[in-house]
């Protein structure tokens, strides 16, 4: 089975099932036809199967039409992130090399940069520049009237399990974004182990089209409803007053969003008044304790899943009890094994360097997943430290609870040594979290002549800041007892936290001070050198 196949064959069996839901609804007929001129378009403008072609759009279902038009026709669709730099641009046009480059109005921007980019491949052939929008871009060929030239017949075309699927690129957190090679296997596996850790079913599922198609998690969800003849709601961003009239509009049963996301709707006060909503999960970042209770008390769903996975690998763990184990990340997923191993932030451990049971790992998952990657694309280095011995190293830090959970501690590289003690900035969030003076926060190692590493809390404020702010958050957390070694050295009143698209906190644009503060840091006690000296 490939992923275009699926389409075709949903189609076949719910003609007349809502696929597109929202204010431009298109049936499983509709959108089945649509994809075959999408493909006969890209074929027409010079793709071959093989090929990748870069996807420049904003979030919907012209973007999600493109992606299933690239599987018809064995291309891998590039989809990137529209909140790159230009230099994050120029280095996926080069590292691609893409047989083609749709845009529409809301991208056509970064067509100077992906331009430049393509521009050096040495021997390659020209991208064909496709837009489909109204704003044609010079040296761009209009998209929408080439496909409206074609017919509706699918194409010749029948990708294999190894066949290429997708190009996604990592979200770039430390240097240039690495480029995910996934093959069709990989992406029906994936989208299959989905519908089964999530508990969806064929009975009219309906889920939010919100996570972008650049990542994982939106690709996954956009999958998962066609394997499954469900509707798929796209909205353009995750503004929670746009959001919840979609989930109320639609009858959404299922939402798959990251922490940040249901935090705003929450806060927003759009969970819990709709009824339709049954299950959650999450992926993408840890979801602290906190708020997965809170979420549990306003929503009460049947089913509240943590998934636990990355771009590489979509499934590491998977944990389904959520309402009675808030944050805990669950055992290995449907397709998954995982080990936890002696962390080394050098990559010089091997896959039987297992620690002893009860103490902290790096998780590392094997690779003889079918929704495992075989490797980074162009990046001989990446896939040394991160492949090894048929294992994939994630660089996150786990830990075996006495059921046999693992439950995620953050990154290696996020631990904080402090006092030559060993601090994970997650459950120091957690306790934040549950400070009423929070809105959000997050801990990060700074560099301290006393302590080797001081940590310090970043805290965005839930109410208007003033002086003794810190104090109060310190008190707080001293008696609700964090243990006073992983207590913060500092609390810095900020705007807000730096994350990534997908809401992953940026740790180390706190560290180089990338940041806004809202007073001047003066310390958790007000920096009082006796009070400082018993800490």
């Amino acid at each position: 089975m490939q992923l275009g196949q699926a389409l075709s064959w949903t189609a076949e069996r719910f003609p007349h099932r809502t696929a597109i839901g929202g204010r431009r609804p298109l049936t499983y007929r509709e959108w089945d036809a649509r994809t075959n001129r999408y493909a006969r378009a890209l074929a027409e403008a010079g793709v071959r199967p093989g090929d990748r072609v870069v996807l420049l759009c904003g979030n919907g279902e012209p973007l999600a039409s493109l992606h299933l038009a690239a599987q018809k026709l064995g291309a891998a669709s590039t989809p990137l992130n529209t909140r790159y730099g230009p230099d994050e641009m120029r280095h996926c046009a080069a590292d691609a090399a893409p047989a083609a480059v749709v845009t529409d109005d809301s991208a056509a921007r970064f067509l100077p940069a992906i331009r430049e980019g393509a521009a050096g491949l040495a021997g390659a052939r020209p991208p064909a520049f496709l837009h489909l929008g109204d704003d044609l871009p010079e040296g761009s060929r209009p998209f929408g009237p080439l496909a409206a030239a074609q017919t509706e017949a699918p194409l010749d075309v029948r990708p294999g399990p190894e066949d290429p699927s997708v190009l996604l690129y990592t979200s770039g957190t430390t240097g240039q974004p690495k480029g995910v090679p996934r093959t069709q296997r990989n992406e029906w596996s994936a989208a299959l182990a989905h519908i089964v850790q999530c508990r969806y079913d064929m009975a009219g599922e309906a889920t939010l089209g919100v996570m972008p198609l650049y990542h994982t998690m939106g690709i996954r969800s956009l999958l998962a409803m066609i394997l499954i003849g469900g509707t798929w709601v796209p909205v353009p961003d995750a503004r929670p007053e746009i959001a919840g009239e979609a989930i109320a509009e639609a009858g959404v049963t299922c939402l798959y969003l990251v922490p940040t996301v249901y935090w705003r709707m929450l806060r927003a006060g759009v969970l819990g008044q709709i009824p339709s909503v049954r299950k959650l999960a999450y992926a993408g970042a840890p979801m602290t304790p906190a708020l997965a209770e809170e979420l549990s008390a306003a929503v009460r769903p049947e089913v509240f899943v943590n998934h636990f996975g990355s771009t590489e690998i979509y499934t590491f763990t998977v944990s389904p009890r959520q309402k009675d184990k808030p944050g805990c990340a669950g055992r290995a997923g449907l397709f998954s094994r995982v080990r936890l191993v002696i962390p080394d932030p050098e990559g010089r451990t091997g896959p039987d360097d297992a620690v002893p049971a009860g103490e902290q790992g790096e998780v590392i998952v094997s690779l003889d997943s079918d929704e495992a990657f075989s490797g980074y694309r162009n990046r001989p280095g990446a896939n040394a430290k991160a492949l090894r011995g048929g294992w994939y190293f994630t660089g996150d830090l786990g830990q075996l609870d006495e059921e046999g959970d693992l439950w995620v501690a953050g990154r290696v590289d996020d631990m904080v040594i402090t006092g030559g003690e060993n601090v994970y900035p997650i459950e120091v969030e957690d306790a934040l979290a549950r400070c009423p003076e929070v809105a959000d926060a997050a801990v990060a190692g700074l560099p301290d002549d006393r302590w080797g590493q001081a940590v310090t809390a970043f805290v965005v404020p839930a109410n208007p800041p003033d002086a003794g702010m810190p104090g109060r958050i310190d008190a707080w957390l001293r008696e609700h007892d964090l243990a006073a070694y992983k207590r913060p050295k500092r609390i810095v009143l900020v705007e807000q936290i730096p994350k990534s698209p997908v809401g992953k906190i940026l740790r180390r644009k706190l560290v180089t001070g990338e940041y806004t503060a809202l007073q001047p840091d003066a310390g958790p006690a007000g920096a009082d050198p006796a009070k400082e000296a018993r800490r």
